[in-house]
């Protein structure tokens, strides 16, 4: 069974990112539920370097045909120059939670390529 919804996962700093980036999400409906999962130990390759960070893991429930918008709205909300946007689709899952995951995400969207995050909150 496949379905049309993805989980996306997305790295952040700190707190006030994560809430952030979350109530974004949830507000513009790219998203029916994100969890915020504290104390993710990071090791990474960043500017020829091994680098080590706590970090926040934002676990993002959404449908499918939204994966641009997630990905350009973290672009837009993150304060990394390189954002984690990773995504992975929902095989299956309970159909009272998918049909609940369907009804609360918006069918598509188009955030706008450039940035402009008001110019799309004038075409809601």
């Amino acid at each position: 069974m496949s379905t049309q919804y993805d989980l996306c996962l997305v790295s952040v700093g700190d707190a006030e990112t994560a809430e952030k980036i979350s109530s974004g999400l949830l507000r513009e409906r790219l998203a029916a539920c994100v969890s915020a999962v504290p104390g993710l130990a990071s090791s990474y390759w960043w500017k020829d370097r091994i680098e080590k960070s706590r970090e926040i893991l934002l676990i993002i429930k959404t449908r499918r045909a939204l994966r641009e918008d997630v990905i350009q709205f973290v672009r837009q909300n993150h304060p990394y120059s390189v954002p984690e946007a990773l995504f992975t689709e929902i095989a299956a899952g309970s159909q009272d939670y998918l049909d609940w995951l369907g009804a609360n995400t918006a069918f598509s969207t188009n955030i706008p390529k450039n940035g402009d995050a008001e110019e799309r909150k004038g075409s809601l």
